[in-house]
C-alpha cells in the first residue's frame, strides 16, 4: 500500500524560508518520478517541480531560483525547499508519485502573509 505524508507547511513572511517533506511507503522515491504540486484558493493544481528517478529536476519557471527540489534516498522523501517566498506562493502543497499510477499525498499549508 502507497502512502505519501506531506509535512513542514506553515505560516511565513513574504521572503521567508520553509522545507516541505514528503515521506514515502510502499514505494522507493529513487526509481520514479516524484513531483510537487500546488493548489491555491480558486485555482487549479499546478506543478511546481520534479525530480526524475535519474536525480534530473525540473521547475516551473516562477520558482526557478527560489525553490528546489531533492531527496534522501535512505529516507525514502522527497524534499522541497523554497526561499524568497512570495504571497503567490500560498497554497496547498502536494507531492505526487508518477508511478502505474499517480499517487497523491494529502497536502500541506503553505501560507505566506505578512
Amino acid at each position: 500500500q502507497v502512502q505519501l505524508v506531506e509535512s513542514g507547511g506553515g505560516l511565513v513572511q513574504p521572503g521567508g524560508s520553509l522545507r516541505l517533506s514528503c515521506a514515502a511507503s510502499g514505494l522507493s522515491v529513487s526509481i520514479y518520478t516524484m513531483d510537487w504540486v500546488r493548489q491555491a484558493p480558486g485555482n487549479q493544481r499546478e506543478w511546481v517541480a520534479a525530480i526524475s528517478g535519474a536525480g534530473s529536476t525540473n521547475y516551473r519557471n516562477s520558482v526557478k531560483g527560489r525553490f528546489t527540489i531533492s531527496r534522501d534516498n535512505a529516507n525514502n522523501t522527497v524534499y522541497l525547499q523554497m526561499n524568497s517566498l512570495k504571497p503567490e506562493d500560498t497554497a496547498v502543497y502536494y507531492c505526487r508519485a508518477r508511478a502505474a499510477r499517480d499517487y497523491w499525498g494529502q497536502g500541506t499549508q503553505v501560507t505566506v502573509s505578512s
